[in-house]
């Protein structure tokens, strides 16, 4: 077995902090690292050493792993932890990492090079029977071919990046006149946001629920899956809202896809935690979309429903170990919901507000987790992701998870920034979210501009309110006041308590 004694921590806020945590409760040293923007961050003053790596943008900090790998020999760390985003992806890191002579606490470079291609990947899980949308099989590069293939596959087609995610390099095509507009900014925006400008070609399911399948696995042959994950509500094509277990899937269902996704593991030899994607389409057909190598930002509604703590699964992992448990022994208990809390305006498209957290308060009470990096006063820097926390509850079923979860955002205080807090309580209160009957365009047909927005009074209202008011006014008129106290007016009743006390 591996030895692991100190781990350093390659990202930044709440992940950065939850991976600190499990790492000390296993009894390793940790070490984190951040860029001059984060000088003051959580996990910053967690770790038992930190090392600033650069400036605030990623390029230069948190992407570099010369760097990165300098600290590590500076400090005699044995292992990295990627997190997810950042470098928890790239094949080559992970290959430096092992040239290094040190432990990537994360699949081979080899399983992330087959899955981080979705091409590759689609081929590797054609060649294990595993249903794929309908599309291409290889980038494409001819826009006259293109339109000949997206005409064969039928419209709406979607064209994806090759090589990315989290939506960049995603466009739906309705119909052949747009085709070529629209492919052109497919590749334009790919090759912006990874570099490399293939695109492919699928057929677009118009209504379809985004189901993942958590697998682990270990460096013996040892492959699960760890039940399903519900991933709906996105807004671009991003997560917000996830949930443990589905409330569409059978018993059935849920075996075929976690069968399926374990083959997509065993196609790339995985190890460690990673999560296979899925596409169901209204008749409960569903297809392969690919893999994330890699911890994912939802993983905590597994963690409830299974009581496992994912982040230690991946060390023991590293380390050499077997898993403790077979697929008979897993089961899933509760239910778990999970809200982005992002420094967004869900009235404004969702786009970011950067800002300071004047009011910062978590919630608090049975049920309740709030992985976050920040703390009140603290600002969002404009440089990286504008996730605040990860609001997640967990109940004995569906219905008390949901409840749990509105209470939570109701006592979730945060002021100086807009957030997502009360699009969650909108989506969780809504019919369609409630009878489990929606699907990743619960935005575009459900929550209208102004959804919340207070509505404006009428006549009719403002005169009533008008009326209300003048009676509460004249019931609670004071009597006059001594001479002595006018020094008080416009002091609340509890400041005119304490200046009486003096």
């Amino acid at each position: 077995m591996k030895e692991i004694k100190k781990l350093l921590v390659a990202n930044r806020g709440e992940i950065a902090l939850r991976v600190l945590r499990s790492a000390k409760e296993m009894g390793l040293q940790t070490v984190a690292i951040y860029s001059e923007a984060d000088r003051h961050a959580l996990h910053v003053r967690y770790a038992d050493e930190a090392v600033c790596v650069g400036p605030p943008t990623s390029a230069e900090s948190y992407l570099r792993g010369d760097k990165i790998l300098a600290v590590c020999r500076e400090l005699g760390v044995d292992a990295i932890h990627p997190g997810y985003g950042f470098l928890s992806e790239n094949a080559a890191f992970a290959r430096m990492v092992r040239e290094a002579g040190l432990i990537f606490v994360g699949p081979s470079p080899e399983a992330i090079e087959m899955m981080g291609d979705k091409l590759s990947a689609k081929q590797a899980a054609k060649a294990y029977n595993i249903p794929l949308v309908p599309g291409t099989e290889e980038a494409i590069t001819d826009m006259a071919a293109a339109r000949q293939i997206a005409t064969e596959v039928g419209f709406p087609i979607l064209i994806k990046a090759s090589a990315g995610g989290g939506g960049k390099g995603m466009r739906v095509v309705n119909s052949a006149d747009e085709f070529a507009e629209q492919m052109q900014l497919a590749v334009s925006e790919a090759t912006s946001a990874f570099g490399d400008g293939a695109v492919f070609i699928e057929k677009y399911i118009g209504a379809p629920r985004h189901i993942e399948i958590q697998v682990l696995g270990d460096e013996h042959g040892n492959i699960v899956h760890l039940f399903e994950r519900e991933c709906s509500i996105q807004r671009r094509h991003q997560k917000v809202i996830e949930e443990a277990p589905s409330s569409v899937l059978t018993p059935e269902l849920r075996a075929a896809m976690g069968r399926t996704a374990v083959e997509v593991a065993r196609a790339c030899q995985y190890t460690g935690a990673g999560t296979v994607e899925f596409l169901l389409d209204e008749q409960h057909n569903f297809y392969f979309l690919e893999m994330n190598t890699r911890l994912q930002v939802e993983h905590p509604v597994t963690e409830l429903i299974t009581g496992l703590d994912l982040v230690k699964e991946q060390i023991k992992v590293a380390r050499g170990e077997k898993l403790s448990f077979e697929q008979d022994d897993l089961h899933i208990t509760g239910h778990a919901l999970e809200l982005r809390v992002y420094a967004e305006d869900p009235q404004n498209n969702f786009l970011p507000d950067i800002g300071t957290l004047t009011t910062y308060v978590r919630p608090q009470g049975p049920g309740v987790r709030v992985d976050d990096g920040f703390e009140q006063g603290m600002d969002i820097p404009i440089y990286y992701d504008p996730m605040i926390a990860k609001l997640i509850t967990y109940g004995h079923n569906r219905q008390e998870a949901i409840e749990r979860m509105l209470r939570a955002i109701a006592e979730y205080q945060i002021t100086g920034i807009a957030t997502t807090l009360k699009f969650g309580t909108y989506v969780l209160q809504h019919p369609a979210f409630v009878s489990g009957d929606f699907d990743t365009n619960f935005i575009r047909d459900h929550f209208p501009s102004d959804a919340l927005t207070p509505p404006t009074p009428n006549e009719d209202t403002a005169k009533v309110a008008a009326v209300l008011a003048a009676m509460l006014l004249e019931t609670r008129k004071p009597q006059a006041a001594p001479a002595t106290e006018a020094s008080s007016a416009g002091v609340s009743g509890w400041r005119q308590n304490r200046l009486g006390g003096r």
